[in-house]
């Protein structure tokens, strides 16, 4: 992976990332494609209608099913979707967060049953990077030990000390895989965690920044606590980054947390939110969030937003969109999610457009003055 600032203004960074399939320009929000597919879409809408360099697959999903080996000899993950361009895997970590009834962790790893059939699976670091090599994905996240919030002191420590143990397992093990010639176009980042807690956060980012890593995420956050809180930590956090590697942090979020965090100086993101809000109604817009299924759009013949050059803007009007919705068409799901993906994907571009141009700040007061904040 070849990493370079094209340009910074305040501690906003324009970026570059090449990576084996793709160009890669930051910042950056990453489709979620949790099984493969980004939901309602097929790649060629992803390639004619959003045109994202790099999507998300979950390890933990793909694992399950079909099988990481499936998805190996199928091509991997670009030839088995054929989406060719990169991919991002993440580690499970979330899941054994978010299936917290089901997961049990140890210093070794975490046991989990499967959601599909109840079946008893064990993660440890190394298992997880043999997955996502099957997988083949360009970016690969290790295995943490992610708690909720608000959570115990002594709890956090925990998970620090078990998330850095874990990483200097993980890059051992890849880096004397790559040395015998396997996983060589395959890059790894380390995950920050550590609550809100300054000192924490402190810790686990020195720790973890020392040492072999392609790039740095910051985990453990969008988790519960105040969007204040997540910010704070992002501010405190980033200082203790590396300049000349990627900043990843995961699960996040609006369009209001994209824009607070890229001025924070984190380059990459994803969230399921563009996809889950689309299917559910919610479409975002220059103007703020629209609930489509509202019936004072079952007559409004505009676009619905007008600055928007996606193709459903540029095609259908609110009545149409609203009346798909109402009447549970397959096709709403479809446009609604082409839509929200379209926005954010062009939110990012737009700011990285004002970082190139030296007005970050400008960019920042009249996206929130076009929502009347």
């Amino acid at each position: 992976m070849d990493f370079q600032i094209d340009k910074t203004d305040g501690k906003a960074r324009a970026c570059t990332i090449k990576t084996a399939h793709s160009t890669i320009q930051t910042p950056v929000f990453m489709p979620v494609g949790t099984v493969g597919a980004v939901k309602a879409l097929d790649a060629t809408d992803l390639a004619s209608f959003i045109k994202p360099q790099i999507i998300l697959g979950n390890t933990y999903h793909l694992y399950l099913r079909p099988g990481d080996n499936v998805i190996d000899k199928m091509g991997k993950l670009h030839g088995f979707t054929q989406f060719p361009k990169s991919f991002l895997t993440d580690s499970g970590g979330f899941q054994a967060f978010s299936l917290s009834d089901n997961v049990k962790i140890d210093e070794g790893g975490i046991t989990f049953r499967s959601h599909i059939d109840g079946s008893k699976h064990y993660f440890t670091p190394k298992k997880v990077i043999d997955i996502q090599a099957n997988l083949g994905s360009d970016i690969m996240m290790i295995l943490d030990d992610l708690v909720a919030l608000p959570a115990t002191q002594e709890r956090i420590k925990v998970s620090i000390e078990r998330t850095t143990a874990w990483a200097k397992e993980s890059i051992e093990y890849h880096r004397a895989n790559q040395a015998q010639g396997k996983n060589l176009n395959q890059n790894i980042f380390a995950i920050i965690q550590g609550g809100t807690d300054k000192a924490f956060r402190e810790k686990s980012a020195k720790e973890l920044c020392a040492l072999d890593y392609d790039g740095f995420a910051i985990g453990g956050l969008s988790v519960g606590e105040a969007n204040q809180d997540m910010y704070d930590t992002v501010e405190w956090t980033t200082q203790f980054m590396p300049q000349d590697k990627p900043r990843y942090l995961m699960g996040v979020g609006t369009p209001e947390d994209l824009v607070e965090n890229v001025e924070r100086g984190v380059d990459m993101f994803d969230c399921v939110m563009p996809t889950r809000n689309a299917r559910n109604g919610t479409l975002f817009t220059s103007y703020g969030k629209v609930n489509i299924k509202a019936a004072r759009f079952k007559e409004d013949n505009e676009p619905l937003d007008p600055e928007c050059g996606c193709m459903v803007c540029q095609t259908y009007s609110k009545a149409y969109l609203c009346h798909l919705y109402r009447a549970r068409e397959m096709t709403y799901f479809r446009l609604g999610t082409i839509h929200n993906l379209y926005y954010y994907l062009n939110l990012m571009s737009e700011m990285r457009e004002a970082i190139l141009e030296n007005r970050f700040q400008e960019f920042k007061k009249e996206f929130y003055k076009k929502r009347g904040l």
